[in-house]
């Protein structure tokens, strides 16, 4: 099935009749091009936020060809398919993907171009052509994105994966059909050194907790308790296409996660080190439940299309377990546990801490 999302959209024998008029055969354009061959595909899977909606498996790999048509002074990206993209709908076992490009840095000075959405499939085809009109000699100064998205009844699209290409060092002779593996849109190791721009650098948080046992006057001596979260400041924040990001920090307290449930700083502009002191406050807990929960923090950049992930931290006792069950998010490192530990051992009082922001998969958000 399919629908289609808007007028960017062409269908492949526009593009073919393009290529063409240059081609010594009157066949399709993988014939006049030699496209059979393919860039090779390496890489691993992994997992990381997708908008501000849960998580899903970045993976799979999308294949397109670029090409200028001078008479026209068009840049047209000839879409063609995508293979064994993650599920986005884990209910439904489904995703409804469609492709989105963009040429970066300025996103709005060009707009975007989707294709179609393909309904049901984990390996959609398109053949079709997105195109921005744009002069060769502004074309050679940007970047193009491309990016692969479910398509959500709601509204709450989820990122499948996206390739990004220096049009500044890209061939624009070579009209090759490439295959490229899907990568996530920030990839920050557990370790808390990343490499970003050519330099080593780590981003981190500070933050303190508090649990207040009791808050109300209550002949109950269970849940009516405080956890309070502070969140100071964070610091070596990543640059984002030359310029620094928007942050801000999001909070839920696991098992927890709901929308009602989650709070947030506010959003501050183009500040690798932001000073929040902000707190946030989480009511109905008593002493009992600190082995069974885990306060969640997360960064984000801010964008007024989709929400970036940084990294996160998760404070808690780290044992893998709430309220008896398994569950992956119980993952608190030696010094998050160590953190979280103090915090149980001396109540009433402000504990505190900087830790490397790391990457993790979220979980998911109940409705």
């Amino acid at each position: 099935m399919m629908e289609c999302r808007n007028s960017d959209c062409a269908s492949v024998s526009s593009f073919y009749n393009d290529r063409q008029r240059s081609c010594n055969t009157p066949s399709n354009f993988s014939t006049c091009s030699e496209v059979a061959s393919m860039s090779s595909v390496t890489g691993s899977v992994m997992s990381i936020y997708s908008s501000e909606f849960g998580y899903v498996e970045v993976k799979g790999t999308v294949q397109f060809a670029i090409h200028y048509v001078q008479k026209l002074g068009e840049f047209h990206i000839f879409v063609v398919q995508c293979k064994d993209l993650a599920v986005a709908d884990v209910k439904r076992n489904r995703s409804d993907p469609y492709v989105k490009c963009y040429l970066l840095p300025d996103k709005a000075k060009y707009g975007k171009k989707k294709t179609c959405v393909r309904k049901k499939t984990l390996d959609p085809t398109y053949n079709e052509i997105l195109r921005f009109k744009i002069p060769m000699e502004m074309l050679k100064t940007q970047k193009l994105n491309i990016s692969v998205w479910h398509n959500d009844t709601f509204g709450r699209n989820s990122f499948l994966g996206e390739v990004e290409v220096d049009l500044a060092e890209w061939d624009f002779n070579n009209t090759q059909m490439n295959e490229y593996l899907l990568k996530g849109r920030v990839q920050i190791p557990t370790s808390p050194k990343h490499s970003f721009g050519g330099e080593e650098m780590s981003a981190e948080i500070k933050v303190a907790l508090r649990f207040l046992p009791q808050t109300t006057l209550s002949h109950k001596n269970k849940g009516n308790g405080e956890v309070q979260i502070w969140v100071k400041e964070c610091k070596n924040l990543p640059i984002s296409r030359g310029v620094a990001i928007d942050p801000f920090v999001k909070c839920a307290i696991l098992p927890e996660n709901n929308r009602k449930s989650r709070q947030k700083t506010r959003v501050l502009k183009r500040a690798p080190n932001p000073v929040f002191n902000h707190t946030m406050v989480y009511d109905g807990f008593g002493h009992d439940d600190l082995k069974d929960i885990c306060v969640e923090l997360t960064v984000w950049d801010h964008d007024r299309l989709n929400n970036h992930f940084i990294g996160g931290i998760r404070l808690g006792p780290g044992t893998g377990k709430s309220y008896g069950s398994e569950v992956n998010w119980m993952d608190s490192n030696v010094a998050e546990a160590a953190l979280w530990e103090r915090m149980v051992q001396t109540q009433n009082e402000w504990v505190e801490d900087t830790l490397p922001l790391r990457m993790m998969v979220m979980a998911r958000m109940s409705r």
